[in-house]
């Protein structure tokens, strides 16, 4: 049995991965990419579907083999903030819904403060390295106001989907 979940849980991070560098491309396509936080999605289900290591896993690699792949996001200073922040989603949605057995929302909604808050430190240092301004008024509006439309987009669509996989019997907490 442990052997058919952790084949399961490697089948559908390599999806979400597969989906976070697909759906970029499909939003940047259209001019909507760092709006509407595509690649975000993906990496918050695998959190919660498959738990904080391979929220992690999928978390770390998205953006990078992204940025190798495609050049979106740029893979410095962008990239490894990116790492950093939908690491920190994979690991906290994992930790809060699965071990820590919070409810679908509670566990969404503290993962995104945390990965935001994660985002706000490593581009402190990632800008600081490149010579770029960074500070607490960019980080409210990178973070926050110009991401609600993808922020709004998480709080509604990754529910429904955990709560459906959760329903359908594809999604059990252990």
């Amino acid at each position: 049995m442990t052997r058919m979940k952790s084949t399961r849980n490697l089948v559908f991070t390599a999806l979400c991965i597969a989906l976070g560098l697909l759906l970029p491309t499909v939003f940047h396509a259209f001019g909507g990419g760092s709006q509407f936080l595509p690649m975000h999605l993906p990496v918050l289900l695998c959190g919660f579907l498959c738990g904080w290591p391979w929220g992690a896993v999928c978390g770390l690699l998205t953006p990078l083999l992204s940025s190798l792949l495609t050049q979106m996001p740029p893979l410095f200073p962008t990239a490894p903030a990116m790492m950093l922040e939908l690491c920190t989603y994979g690991i906290l949605t994992g930790i809060f819904y699965r071990r820590l057995r919070w409810n679908v929302y509670l566990s969404l909604l503290a993962a995104m403060l945390g990965g935001r808050i994660v985002s706000g430190l490593a581009n402190t240092v990632l800008m600081g390295m490149s010579g770029a301004p960074y500070g607490f008024e960019m980080f409210l509006t990178t973070s926050f106001v110009t991401a609600l439309p993808g922020i709004i987009i998480q709080i509604v669509v990754i529910p429904l989907l955990v709560l459906a996989l959760q329903k359908s019997g594809f999604l059990r907490r252990d």
